[in-house]
């Protein structure tokens, strides 16, 4: 679509104008006429729309597609333990099913108008500005929070080595913290390769020991035996969870697997903010849907259902604590009797822990950069350096990963816990919050007459997908800790906070900020689907699909 086909469907449309990018009396204080706003993209070729305080287009498709991938090591022992074999395998499909649906929408409006804050202006323009608010909050708060939950599992992996007696945590967590907040403070285009590495040795690890987990299953290591589903049959291919007898145990087992599911698919939402940054959103966002649906199937529900036949679910390592130990892969590595190979995993671990912080800095700092655009925090986390950087929204959002020391006094294992809670429930509330957005897209698009066959990606079974997955995401947080009311007289207070104030403090700072901005829903006659097209148009590179293999091929590395 060229800018003047934007500009003249703007016109027909009767679309609002450049000055209100939400409706009038939204409860955003943005000053639109302001020479330090901006819409959050340039060309840094071209130096189209370009302005002082501009984020830069220096991400390529092949990092947009790369960011999007989640965690699938650190504490899924955890989760095997919980329920069993055929537990895990359900879980990890059934979160991501909702997951898949979750993404449908989010990669139809994040394709159609790739702006500052992706997901998170959604929510504001197309639903309830108190929703956007809520959202960015939550999302800043939560990557922040992200990143010192892998920081603190850096310290627990090198713990295999190094018991923190020989060397302390912070040591390591240090090393960690400096890597990750100078790779935020360098270029988008830097930052996007050394993540795009970083994944690399990820998917490497995942599609190695996916492979690895069919050899020892069929036999192939050092003690030669062949399991196929010995372990389905003993102990069981489901656990009896903290020993409830009988089909409610078992469902119980099944249950619990939810919030480690939801921390490790954490992140996969990553690209609706990145298109901004990603030099051609147009192409590389439904590109990355394609690629998220494979890893999906592959990474996460393939690996677990690998992870259930080759290592037991009542192993005494697992769920003991989440270093590389406990963790099944290196399990079932030292009860096939391979020797070496456990050391390289949990080296592999550690990389893949170091991505995902790098990662959530990021997300969280441009989250930060977000709220300055709508004027909800001051303007000074807008300045950026010469390459584009919000460096002011990332050194200050540096400073909540430093929570990661509290592993040196109370231990890694047990803060990775909180962690995990905490971020697992953040992400299954904001999930919410893209479904919604998307809906409000949906019904605007109908009452507008806007014609869904122009959109560059779409699916049929998107509106579907995001009531359902709103409503299921909504069962799992609520009955997320339940355990805790099973024995009132031993009240466990970590776990019921870490579990249920991250839904409490969104719907704080939703309906707060919905009374003191007496905001609204937005009506579907009054949703902005219009402003920015133009400017997006002239900034994005006109990129013709590959073609074959070849032309697949050379896609990855432009």
């Amino acid at each position: 679509m060229s800018s003047r086909k934007a500009a003249d469907q703007e016109k027909n449309l009767g679309g609002p104008t450049e000055a209100s990018v939400y409706p009038a009396g939204n409860g955003y204080p943005q000053d639109n006429s302001s020479p330090d706003y901006d819409h959050g993209y340039v060309d840094h070729d071209t130096g189209v729309g370009k302005s002082e305080n501009s984020l830069h287009r220096g991400l390529k498709p092949r990092h947009v597609s790369l960011i999007a991938i989640g965690g699938l090591f650190i504490g899924s022992g955890t989760a095997l333990a919980n329920g069993g074999p055929l537990g895990l395998w359900l879980g990890f499909s059934f979160v991501g099913i909702l997951v898949y649906f979750m993404m449908l929408g989010l990669g139809e409006m994040s394709a159609y108008l790739p702006i500052t804050g992706g997901q998170l202006t959604y929510a504001g323009r197309f639903f309830d500005p108190a929703l956007g608010f809520a959202m960015t909050w939550s999302t800043t708060i939560h990557w922040a929070l992200t990143c010192a939950s892998e920081l603190s599992a850096v310290a627990v992996l090198v713990n295999y080595w190094l018991e923190p007696s020989r060397v302390n945590n912070a040591v390591w967590i240090t090393i960690g913290y400096v890597v990750v907040v100078l790779l935020n403070l360098t270029t988008s285009g830097v930052y996007g390769e050394t993540e795009f590495i970083f994944s690399s040795i990820k998917v490497l690890t995942i599609i190695g020991l996916i492979i690895l987990g069919i050899a020892i299953d069929c036999g192939a290591g050092p003690a030669g035996h062949y399991l196929g589903f010995h372990y389905w049959k003993d102990p069981g291919a489901l656990a009896q969870y903290e020993g409830i007898g009988g089909a409610k145990g078992r469902f119980l087992g099944f249950w619990a697997v939810m919030t480690q599911a939801a921390f490790s698919y954490g992140g996969v939402e990553f690209f609706g903010i990145t298109a901004a940054e990603s030099a051609n959103p147009r192409f590389s966002i439904p590109r990355a849907m394609k690629q998220i649906y494979f890893r999906i199937g592959v990474f996460y529900i393939l690996g677990t259902f690998i992870l259930g036949l080759i290592v037991p679910f009542d192993n005494d390592r697992l769920g003991t604590s989440s270093d590389a130990a406990a963790s099944p892969w290196v399990i079932a590595i030292q009860l096939s009797g391979i020797k070496a190979l456990p050391h390289i995993i949990n080296a592999c671990l550690i990389t893949s822990a170091w991505s995902a912080g790098n990662a959530d800095l990021y997300i969280s700092s441009r989250s930060l950069y977000n709220m300055a655009h709508k004027g909800l925090v001051p303007r000074i986390f807008l300045r950026t350096h010469r390459w584009g950087t919000p460096y002011v929204a990332v050194l200050t959002m540096a400073l909540i990963p430093l929570l990661a020391y509290m592993t040196v006094s109370t231990g890694a294992a047990k803060v990775f816990g909180w962690f995990v809670n905490l971020v697992a429930v953040m992400g299954l509330v904001e999930w919410m919050g893209i479904c919604l957005a998307y809906i409000g897209f949906r019904r605007a698009m109908k009452a507008q007459g806007f014609d869904r066959s122009t959109l560059p990606y779409k699916n049929p079974l998107a509106l579907f997908g995001a009531w359902f997955a709103l409503f299921s995401f909504g069962i799992i947080i609520l009955f997320s800790a339940w355990t805790v009311f099973r024995d009132t007289d031993n009240f466990d207070r970590a776990t019921f906070i870490t579990n249920y104030l991250p839904a409490v403090f969104f719907l704080a700072l939703y309906f707060g900020y919905k009374i003191y901005g007496k905001t609204r829903i937005i009506p579907p006659t009054d949703v902005d689907l219009i402003t920015n097209l133009a400017e997006i148009e002239a900034t994005i590179e006109e990129r013709p699909p590959a073609q074959g293999f070849k032309g697949r091929l050379q896609a990855m590395f432009l």
